[in-house]
């Protein structure tokens, strides 16, 4: 009889049943089919049920369903069948071990039931997935595209010029004197050249030379304006040559152990043409007369003079030989140099002992001459580099030129003679001409975004040349970096005509308010 007293035969109880049914539910490893299943002792007496929290129980038969009959030394109703079998009769049979006979985990059986497979691939659902998987990036990107744009530097912004960058002054080419020998070449500095004469060749040059030797020595030794410069010792050689005077040669007394600023120098060699201390200088500037011929003929080389060779600093040798139009290309160099300017528009100086020294070019400081130098020998003939001035439209003009190999006696007052009708025919040519208006538009400030505001001239623009000659127009910033922002009739550039000394320059103004780009502007501006 089983413990509980109660016949196995009877119909269990609802609750046993649920309680039953409870326990079925709970998971319970498999044993391997391998091992050998228990049997029940044949005594007759009932076994000690075995611990149950593992193993269910087996399920209850329908209530219609009656026990079947015990039968001798079979076990009783209540009694578990043996443990193999019953184990083997409760649980079902894995479709793995039907087909290959060997037992699925726990844990493959639940992937079994539970995977299920995906839906079949789709065009739409491919774009669907790489719409999900993109747009948060794309939004990301553009997120950081906006910031980036909003907050890279502005550029800067830029003058544009829209008025006509040259003007013509009506008219045909002058014509002008030149001289019936010789070669001769007259420039304005920044405008243009009236034109030359004669074939251009090199010739001897004589004491224009000097201007090469100036040009050395102040390149190397630069003087402030109104400074006298360096001191220059006076050595035995410039003592001694000063007195070459008895054979022709321009000199100025000097004794050894004095000393020559470099104003003093400059005013012999330029106004007495002294050829003793520009071979003093020479010595001076490079330690000998040959290492500083070798300076002059690479200046030459650097200004551009390909037919000019010199040979000594003050030109005395007929083997130092240049062109017109190389001696105008020097003397537009020269004279940025302002104790040059100042010493070549002298007519006269005192020199270091008191004396009175004359310049050979008589023709300063009348109609505007200042300068430059003369030179004159047997074979090179008479010979002048000139400049002058002329004020005209508000500017003053910087007239040079050049004229060689005038061989009519005498050489010095024929080159100065027909120098001046060149002189006086330029300044003659010169006209002004009102090329732009007070108001006018000129061109516009440029944002780089797409932002254009107009510039204005603040002042009537005048250029000066003479007929048939082209003028040169530009807007510039100065060089100073143009705003972001600004109000109407802000300067923002300078408006010229023509170039050199005597360039035309107006400011310009901004026409309307000048804003910084919008936000728009900022976004679609291209890197």
């Amino acid at each position: 009889q089983p413990r509980s007293g109660r016949d196995p035969r009877l119909p269990r109880e609802r609750g046993a049943e649920e309680a039953d049914a409870e326990r079925t539910s709970q998971f319970v490893p498999l044993k391997p089919a391998e091992e050998a299943p228990r049997t029940a002792p044949r005594s007759g007496v009932e076994p000690e049920a075995p611990a149950r929290p593992q193993v269910p129980p087996r399920p209850a038969a329908p209530p219609e369903q009656k026990p079947a009959a015990r039968s001798e030394g079979a076990a009783p109703a209540g009694a578990p069948a043996a443990s193999g079998e019953s184990e083997r009769a409760q649980q079902p049979q894995p479709d793995a071990e039907a087909e290959g006979g060997k037992q699925p985990q726990p844990l493959d059986l639940l992937a079994q039931l539970t995977n299920t497979p995906p839906p079949p691939e789709t065009p739409m659902r491919t774009v669907v997935r790489r719409v999900k998987i993109w747009t948060p990036l794309v939004l990301l990107l553009a997120v950081l595209f906006v910031v980036v744009q909003a907050l890279r530097p502005l550029p800067d912004p830029a003058l544009e010029m829209t008025a006509s960058d040259t003007f013509r002054f009506s008219g045909g080419k002058p014509s002008m004197p030149w001289p019936s020998e010789g070669q001769a070449v007259v420039d304005v500095e920044g405008l243009g050249s009236f034109g030359a004469s004669g074939k251009e060749k090199p010739v001897p040059i004589a004491s224009v030379a000097k201007v090469m030797t100036a040009y050395v020595v102040l390149r190397d030794h630069p003087v402030k304006k109104g400074a006298k410069g360096a001191d220059i010792p006076v050595d035995q050689k410039a003592e001694d040559d000063a007195g070459l005077s008895a054979q022709n040669e321009s000199t100025v007394d000097v004794k050894k152990g004095q000393t020559l600023s470099q104003r003093e120098a400059m005013n012999a060699i330029m106004i007495a043409s002294a050829n003793n201390v520009a071979r003093l200088l020479a010595r001076w500037d490079a330690g000998s007369e040959k290492a500083f011929v070798e300076k002059m003929n690479d200046a030459a080389k650097d200004l551009g003079m390909a037919n000019t060779t010199y040979t000594d600093p003050s030109g005395l040798r007929a083997s130092t030989v240049s062109t017109a139009a190389d001696q105008v290309k020097l003397a537009k160099k020269v004279m940025d140099f302002p104790l040059f300017q100042e010493v070549v528009r002298q007519p006269e100086y005192k020199d270091l002992n008191g004396k009175t020294q004359s310049n050979w070019n008589k023709l300063v400081p009348l109609d505007g001459v200042v300068g430059i130098k003369t030179g004159t020998t047997t074979k090179a003939g008479g010979n002048l580099v000139f400049a002058a001035e002329k004020e005209i439209g508000g500017t003053r003009q910087l007239i040079v030129g050049a004229m060689l190999g005038q061989y009519k006696p005498s050489i010095l007052d024929t080159v100065l003679a027909r120098s001046k009708k060149l002189i006086d025919a330029a300044q003659d040519e010169l006209q002004a001409r009102k090329v732009v208006k007070k108001g006018d538009v000129v061109g516009y400030v440029d944002d780089k975004l797409g932002g254009k505001t107009p510039v204005v001239a603040t002042k009537d623009v005048t250029a000066v040349g003479w007929p048939g000659l082209k003028v040169k127009l530009a807007l510039t910033d100065g060089d100073e970096s143009l705003p972001h922002q600004g109000g109407r009739g802000d300067r923002v550039g300078t408006l010229t005509a023509g170039e050199g000394p005597g360039q035309v320059k107006v400011p310009v103004a901004l026409q309307e308010s000048l804003g910084e780009p919008g936000f728009g502007a900022k976004l679609t501006r291209i890197p």
